[in-house]
């Protein structure tokens, strides 16, 4: 419990700091944001700056403005979008699901196949298929995921149409019923399997783009720990008594690499929830990332800041989450 309550308060005071960091970042971006509020002919008078200046409380001191954005944050005001016109905490609430969908996707997706892909690379060590594997490593990291989006998009969809097109749902399905946003899950808990299909069928494409960046981190890192845990002298014992080659690989190789492994798929997790900005631009998915685009390009301060709460938020709860589970994987954290 001691080590949970230090977690617990780390967490807090980090999510504090990000409040700070968000309304401080987000006053020095350039750009008039009374004008994008307004527009050019309303904020071309005094007055009427004057009276939106005082309703929004921007004519106060910058300290009382982030005590009162605070305060409206503890009592759920994220304040209203620029662009939308709807409560920022609405349009998130909206956002979110859509870009966890993704992200849980793609990391199962990266987690699946790179950790077999650094095994066999481990195990093969300096052989052929090592080789190839490293390098498939190297081009997944290499490769600009914003590129690999449009490339991926014109290829399958345009040129060879094994995959239906941008979106969350082709224009035939309407969403299914709102339960938890997420619209595999939703389509299946109302009974509409063909929904689930299509819903399914979109989320491919840009899940798998998203998971080769991943996939390629989590091969070289996943492979260099398994090789450091393989010299052990408890994984020879385990070989030399004759235990069968699943049981070492499970029980001593996984388990004895599972710390650095899980620090890098909880990073690249937080990294998905947070938004992927142009692949989900690039595919019209409607996340937090093409909201994020949105927001800047219209100079939507309460929006932007929203994101920056959420991502921040998504980060230290991730790296929360982390935290507890090494205290069970590895009882000398706890200890610690």
């Amino acid at each position: 419990m001691r080590y949970l309550a230090i977690r617990l308060g780390l967490s807090a005071v980090l999510l504090v700091g990000v409040t700070i960091i968000t309304f401080v970042l987000t006053n020095l971006v350039p750009g008039d944001p009374i004008t994008a509020a307004l527009g050019e002919r309303a904020a071309g008078d005094p007055k009427i700056v004057a009276a939106y200046r005082e309703a929004q409380g921007l004519d106060k001191p910058p300290v009382v403005q982030y005590f009162v954005y605070l305060g409206n944050l503890l009592h759920g005001d994220l304040g209203t979008s620029i662009g939308t016109r709807n409560p920022v905490v609405q349009d998130l609430a909206y956002a979110f699901p859509a870009t966890a969908e993704l992200a849980v996707f793609a990391i199962l997706v990266a987690v699946v196949i790179g950790l077999t892909l650094a095994l066999v690379a481990a195990l093969r060590r300096n052989r052929l298929s090592d080789q190839l594997i490293r390098a498939v490593s190297v081009v997944g990291i290499s490769v600009p995921t914003f590129w690999l989006a449009v490339a991926a998009y014109f290829l399958f969809f345009f040129v060879l149409h094994w995959t239906p097109g941008s979106g969350r749902l082709s224009a035939f399905y309407d969403a299914p019923p709102r339960v938890t946003g997420l619209f595999t899950v939703d389509a299946l808990l109302a009974g509409q399997p063909d929904v689930a299909g299509d819903a399914l069928a979109h989320l491919v494409l840009p899940g798998m783009v998203l998971a080769v960046y991943t996939l390629g981190l989590l091969v070289r890192f996943a492979r260099s720990s398994i090789l450091d845990v393989l010299n052990q002298d408890y994984v020879r014992a385990a070989r030399a008594k004759g235990l069968p080659g699943r049981r070492v690989i499970t029980a001593y190789l996984l388990r004895g690499a599972l710390l650095p492994i899980l620090t890098i798929v909880g990073l690249a997790f937080g990294s998905l929830l947070s938004g992927a900005v142009l692949t989900e631009q690039v595919f019209a998915w409607g996340g937090i990332g093409q909201y994020a685009y949105r927001a800047s390009t219209a100079l939507d301060l309460p929006s932007i800041m929203g994101v920056g709460l959420i991502v921040g938020a998504v980060y230290i709860t991730v790296n929360f989450v982390i935290d507890v589970v090494y205290g069970f994987v590895d009882p000398r954290v706890r200890v610690g």
